[in-house]
């Protein structure tokens, strides 16, 4: 990619297939919750999303050079699925769909932290240490803000468990593009799903659940084939065209898609906390993320394609 391209207009249009894409993935979750066990949804999204870009993975030979580097693609795996899936799947049992997604928002804050112990000085520029401050306040305004909800311990669990996910996902990224930058993105996501699957398939058969519905049934083939295998395939195209730390500035989207979602369908509540924190974790990963520019440095830029 040209380094001082910034967001191009492919940038753009991918940024908002992500931004959609993965903000009505909270709602699909909290549906499939709703009668399948945590480690059954883990392991029917992955592989359903798994089994849809097989017959492709293996068309191209893109599987057999994924598996070349198959302890990084683990890595990957484990870090953008394996954990975080788990992760919402449970907290989203005590949590709305909407503050999961506001939550998740946070990418953005440790992506640059996470740049910063990579070397990236300008990461410590005012604005940007600016924008994690307030990001965080914003965070902190959502967990402890009047009117949330009972600040019972399930609950606070799930809120850690979410807080973790962001870390994971802020990670996944820089594994993308400093280590699997020469395998084809689609080798790498089809192998990474299989393999996470397959780890979870024991624990989903065993785990007991009740009858699926309809809802939850169409909620977890929505999450393999949209939210996942297709997902996927947009989010490594997103990294190579604007770099592992700005990929992530999609998430900003995610909660107001996840939140207007869940109101408009479920009947979820917009709640004080929610309406405070919400332009202020947006605010502050905006400026940490970016420092207000639109477009990257030549050092943040992502070093190789991944394609």
């Amino acid at each position: 990619m040209n380094a001082q391209a910034g967001f191009t207009r492919k940038g753009w249009i991918l940024f908002a297939v992500m931004a959609f894409v993965w903000g009505i993935t909270y709602l699909f979750i909290k549906e499939a919750v709703d009668t399948f066990g945590p480690p059954a949804v883990v392991a029917g999204r992955t592989l359903l999303g798994g089994l849809v870009l097989l017959p492709f993975a293996i068309r191209s030979g893109a599987l057999k050079a994924a598996w070349k580097h198959w302890p990084w693609v683990l890595v990957f795996g484990l870090l953008e699925m394996g954990g975080p899936f788990l992760l919402l799947s449970h907290a989203e049992t005590q949590l709305p769909s909407g503050l999961t997604g506001l939550l998740v928002a946070t990418v953005p804050l440790f992506a640059v932290i996470i740049a910063l112990l990579r070397g990236d000085r300008s990461a410590l520029a005012p604005i940007r240490l600016g924008g994690l401050l307030v990001g965080f306040a914003g965070v902190v305004v959502v967990v402890a803000g009047p009117g949330l909800f009972p600040h019972e311990p399930a609950s606070m669990i799930a809120i850690g468990e979410i807080l973790l996910t962001a870390v994971m996902y802020a990670i996944a990224p820089f594994v993308i593009a400093y280590k699997l930058s020469d395998v084809p993105s689609i080798g790498t996501i089809t192998l990474a799903l299989f393999a996470i699957g397959l780890a979870y398939l024991p624990a989903a058969l065993l785990t007991p659940h009740e009858p699926p519905t309809v809802r939850s049934a169409g909620s977890l083939l929505l999450l393999g084939v949209i939210c996942t295998a297709l997902a996927f395939v947009a989010f490594f195209a997103l990294i190579r065209e604007v770099g592992p730390v700005r990929a992530p500035l999609f998430t900003y989207i995610n909660p107001i898609v996840a939140i207007v979602l869940g109101t408009v369908l479920v009947a979820e509540p917009i709640t004080p906390g929610l309406l405070i924190g919400f332009p202020i974790i947006l605010i502050g990963c905006w400026f940490a993320a970016t420092g207000g520019r639109l477009k990257p440095r030549a050092s943040e830029a992502a070093p190789a394609a991944v394609e």
